[in-house]
This record gives C-alpha cells, sequence and structure tokens, in this order.
C-alpha cells in the first residue's frame, strides 16, 4: 500500500512538472521569435593595412630591423608613415605589386661596399595577404632603387 501511495505522489508530481512546463513553453512560443540577423559589412573597402620595414642584414629572416612604420590605405591613409596619402598612391599606381617599385634601375652612383639592407612589407593590401622584401647590396643602392618612391621613405 505503501509503494502505491508513493507511486502515485510520484506520478502527480510529474504530471503537475510537465503541465508546468508545457505552460511555460507555450507562453515562450507566444513570444516573437528573435531571428539572426546576416553579417554585415563594417566598411566598403578591402582592408588595407601594412607594416613596412628597413633592416641591415641579407635577408627578412636574419635582418635587424632599423626603422618600422605603419600604413593604412583603406577607407582613408593613415598610420605611422610620414606621408601616407603619397604611399597609397604610389601602391595603387602599382596595384600593390612590391616588386614594380624596385624594378626602375638605379641613376644613382654607388659604391660597391658589401653592408646588405632589406626592406620588407608584412599584412593586408585590398584584402590579400602581403608578405615581401627585397636585399639592397647597401644603402645606396636602396636608395637608388626607391628614389622616385615614397612608400620606403621614412
Amino acid at each position: 500500500m505503501r509503494y502505491i501511495l508513493n507511486t502515485v505522489a510520484a506520478t502527480a508530481t510529474a504530471t503537475a512538472l510537465l503541465l508546468t512546463g508545457t505552460a511555460a513553453a507555450g507562453a515562450a512560443q507566444a513570444q516573437p521569435m528573435q531571428t539572426a540577423q546576416p553579417a554585415q559589412a563594417k566598411s566598403l573597402y578591402s582592408p588595407s593595412a601594412l607594416v613596412l620595414t628597413i633592416g641591415k642584414g641579407e635577408d627578412a629572416v636574419t635582418a635587424t630591423v632599423e626603422r618600422a612604420v605603419t600604413l593604412n590605405c583603406a577607407p582613408r591613409p593613415d598610420g605611422t608613415h610620414p606621408m601616407p596619402a603619397a604611399a597609397c598612391m604610389e601602391l595603387r599606381d602599382v596595384e600593390g605589386e612590391f616588386g614594380a617599385l624596385t624594378e626602375a634601375p638605379s641613376t644613382k652612383r654607388c659604391t660597391r661596399q658589401w653592408a646588405p639592407v632589406v626592406v620588407t612589407a608584412q599584412g593586408v593590401w585590398q584584402g590579400k595577404r602581403v608578405a615581401w622584401s627585397a636585399t639592397f647590396g647597401n644603402v645606396c643602392e636602396m636608395e637608388g632603387s626607391l628614389a622616385e618612391g615614397t612608400v620606403f621613405a621614412f
């Protein structure tokens, strides 16, 4: 008999909980459901953010960085670069191809002293990853190759 009473009480408790849960679920269904909003772009521009360095050494991995600046070109020129607007314009003119900045032959006369200098560009240009470097025999050769540009003029 005791077993039957405990079973009846447990069944009544479970039924009450079930009804309460059903009522709560009905109340939850009565409220309007919030739907997830699609991801919105924060900007109409692809990111263009770079770290530019000049260092001593034979390659980018082992070079000792002497100077470094940041350059952001989208949505507007900014960063620690001394001439961000001109540098961004120069990069737009070569469509972000850093190699094009050093293609022109140097007209500067330099000694043959071997004191290598490395310039690097790391980051993102118009949404694409950039990892570029160039090595010059010495500072004079670097200045001669980059003479007309402002990207590495810092």
